[in-house]
């Protein structure tokens, strides 16, 4: 069985470093250092280093066999925990570099992979996202991000009990999305919030929406992210599987970089799984705040539709209940429809309605003349009741199913964005009966 996939961080001088996540069996000497160059343009670089970890000394790596004699001294450093988990630490790396930069800009990347590309454009010079430590003041400002620089254009959606917002930052010329959030709480919960999402500015990968800076005014919090125009997932369904196999490879990238930072998202569903006519898939609305999503469940009360049977009994959960709430999420955009039959009528049920239904209804499963059998396996794994006999972290990416869409699926997934939207623009247009 191949390894699990796993993060090479590649750590620069001053401390920005970039995580790529990759596949043991698809990494080589010379993509590393095309990638290292993307992330590093101004520089020469020819080999880098990682520490050995028996001794911590450096060792150099100039081929692709001294490559994988550096893995080979990673894996053995593992627990078994670990490998069982599938829950790797990062590879660091350091580029050895020939000449020092002129005016590195280290967001200008543009990288390609064996899974798709990553682009991230870069800000304006001094406005780049920095390192933050603690400072309430720093981590608000990050960015320099407050709402007298920002033009709303337009509302394009709402979820999580706030309103979001086409908007343009005016000193940098960019479009982001922004979402706006109505709370009732004290200014020592506010703090305690934007001190949660400082961690959001260490995430940096291909499959996570990125995020610019947040920001309170009065009992509002605005969350400043990157706009993606083909918006949420859920406006599409159902989603053919040809397509929808792509963005589950997206998906469980973005969860497993996440896990590796030791963050959960809590909140896996069709709309917070976002897309764009580039064919990039990213998700968005984690909840690395704690405190954020205390306060918004307090606010909105309901019950998640998506949530793992443990979570809505109030046991400990782990992240089976993700993998729980992603199977529920495939089902529902490959059908139309959730997994439960008495959710699947027209009937208004009450949140403690909804509540019993996912803990006593065995979960429908995809009929096997539409979808293949790969696919009706994987989402059943996904939502068994009993998180011990759940889908595991390690066989759900090395399952048959997701090994089958981890090329790249970006074009495959443009074409199908940019034809639905023009559909939806011709139903929007089409005179009402």
């Amino acid at each position: 069985m191949s390894e699990p996939p796993f993060t090479i961080r590649i750590h620069t001088e001053n401390n920005q470093d970039m995580d790529w996540m990759v596949r043991l069996e698809d990494v080589t000497f010379r993509q590393t250092l095309e990638v290292i160059s993307s992330l590093l343009p101004h520089v020469t670089v020819t080999a880098f280093e990682y520490e050995d970890p028996e001794d911590g000394d450096h060792i150099t790596v100039r081929s692709d066999e001294e490559m994988q004699d550096m893995f080979s001294a990673y894996f053995r450093e593992l627990s078994e925990e670990d490998r069982t988990r599938g829950l790797f630490p990062p590879l660091i790396i350091y580029p050895k570099m020939g000449k020092t930069p002129q005016n590195r800009n280290i967001h200008g990347l543009k990288i390609k992979t064996g899974g798709g590309s990553q682009a991230v454009e870069p800000l304006p010079q001094g406005q780049q996202r920095q390192e933050v430590g603690g400072s309430i003041q720093t981590i608000m400002q990050c960015g320099n991000i407050n709402e007298a620089q920002l033009h709303f254009l337009e509302p394009v959606g709402s979820g999580s009990g706030g309103r979001v917002y086409r908007a343009l930052h005016r000193p940098s010329g960019r479009v982001m999305a922004v979402k706006v959030i109505q709370l009732d709480i004290s200014p020592a919960v506010q703090k305690q919030i934007i001190c949660e999402l400082e961690i959001l500015y260490k995430c940096n990968s291909r499959a996570i929406i990125a995020f610019y800076g947040a920001f309170f005014q009065e009992n509002r919090i605005s969350i400043c992210t990157e706009f993606m125009d083909g918006g949420s997932l859920d406006r599409y369904m159902p989603i053919p599987e040809t397509v929808l196999g792509g963005i589950a490879a997206c998906i469980v990238e973005g969860l497993i970089y996440m896990w590796n930072l030791k963050i959960m998202h809590r909140d896996i569903k069709p709309s917070n799984v976002l897309l764009n006519t580039a064919g990039e898939v990213k998700l968005c609305d984690f909840g690395v705040s704690v405190q954020l999503v205390k306060s918004i469940t307090t606010t909105f009360v309901g019950t998640n539709v998506y949530m793992a049977p443990e979570r809505l009994q109030g046991k400990d959960y782990g992240k089976s209940a993700e993998i729980w709430s992603l199977g529920v999420t495939l089902f529902e955009l490959a059908s139309g429809i959730l997994p439960f039959q008495s959710l699947t009528s027209e009937l208004k049920l009450q949140p403690f309605q909804v509540m019993q239904c996912i803990l006593e209804e065995t979960p429908l499963v995809l009929p096997t003349e539409q979808f293949s059998p790969e696919f009706v396996k994987f989402i059943s794994q996904c939502m068994h009741k009993d998180p011990e006999t759940r889908l595991s972290i390690n066989d759900m990416v090395n399952h048959e199913f997701l090994h089958r869409h981890t090329s790249d699926s970006s074009t495959v997934i443009s074409l199908w964005v940019k034809r639905r939207l023009q559909e939806i623009q011709q139903q929007n247009r089409a005179p009402q009966s």
